[in-house]
């Protein structure tokens, strides 16, 4: 009678030390990534724009470019067009010359602050060593409730947080690979619902509620309602197909590499390399992109972030179909709600 629970124990033990040693890996794996990633911020290539016919600009930026790789010039066809990259959010600022003999410096602090202050200090050395005195203007500025640009990152990575637990709460109660077509129509019709919900709660608490933002609450719930079903449908994919293991491989993707990798707490240039580019295509960052650009900017500059949140959305909503009809069939009947 009393060997019984020893047995339980004992072949409970290998799938205990397996789930332990994989929130060890995902644990020293979320100090590498933050710790590696923002550490010592290194920026390299910071775009700044400027027009090919304004020679002046174009000689005070070349000279940057030849002492420090901090600043990359991106010359445009015309004035306007340096204007409106600006604004779509390609460059941090644009540099041009002034009627009187100066240069003026164009910014668009929303964007990422640490990176306009960087431009901002390196140029205005540049501009004292080149004899020219250099007038600065914020385009596009950052509110001042958030003075850091922050709060779009933080937003994000919330909306992205409550998509995945919602998917594995609902794995976790009902099986992580629904067992039939009409039950994952019902799964995916509740965090669809979700996602509308908490869309307009995280619009709601960054604007009524604590005042950071007091404009385009319909635009950031829209934003946010994407970014959360976005992040449930892969989650649901991949517990689908993995079980709950893939819990595990969502939090690496969405937090342990997402969070570093969305260029939030920085502008994606002050980041190791390795991280660069990462904010384009994974799901934190394409949100927080989508959030400044809902906030700050113009349409142009949410295309890429809301084409790539719907294709997370679709590809994670086909994946989790297909894990019904290959592994939810044949899982043991269990009571869905």
């Amino acid at each position: 009678m009393d060997e019984a629970p020893e047995v339980g124990v004992r072949d409970s033990l290998p799938r205990t030390a397996g789930l332990l040693l994989g929130t060890l890996v995902l644990a020293a794996a979320f100090i590498a990534a933050y710790v590696g990633a923002l550490h010592q911020p290194n920026p390299r290539d910071v775009p700044v724009g400027v027009a090919m016919g304004d020679q002046p600009a174009r000689t005070v930026l070349a000279a940057v470019r030849e002492r420090t790789h901090k600043i990359k010039p991106i010359e445009y066809d015309d004035p306007g067009a340096a204007d409106d990259g600006l604004t779509s959010r390609e460059v941090y600022a644009v540099l041009g010359s002034a009627p009187d003999g100066g240069l003026v410096l164009t910014t668009a602090s929303a964007s990422a602050p640490a990176a306009t202050d960087l431009v901002i200090q390196v140029l205005t050395s540049a501009a004292q060593q080149a004899g020219m005195p250099l007038r600065v203007t914020d385009e596009v500025p950052v509110a001042g409730s958030d003075p850091r640009g922050l709060v779009p990152f933080y937003l994000a990575i919330g909306y992205v947080l409550g998509g995945y637990l919602a998917s594995t709460v609902l794995g976790i109660s009902v099986g992580t690979a629904p067992r039939t077509l009409r039950r994952a129509g019902l799964r995916i019709g509740a965090l669809a619902v979700y996602s509308v919900v908490l869309g307009i709660v995280g619009a709601v608490i960054v604007g009524p509620v604590l005042d950071v933002w007091d404009h385009d609450v319909p635009a950031i719930a829209g934003t946010g309602m994407l970014a959360v079903f976005a992040a449930a449908m892969v989650a649901a994919a991949v517990q689908g197909w993995l079980g709950v293991l893939g819990t595990g491989l969502v939090i690496l993707l969405l937090v342990v590499l997402g969070n570093p990798g969305s260029g939030g707490i920085y502008a994606p240039e002050f980041l190791p390399t390795w991280l660069r580019g990462m904010h384009r295509w994974n799901v934190p960052g394409l949100a927080t992109d989508l959030i400044k650009s809902a906030v700050y900017f113009d349409r142009r500059s949410i295309g890429w972030p809301v084409t790539g949140l719907a294709l997370w959305a679709a590809l994670g909503l086909v994946a989790l179909l297909g894990a019904t009809l290959v592994r939810g069939r044949r899982a043991p009947a269990r009571r869905e709600t």
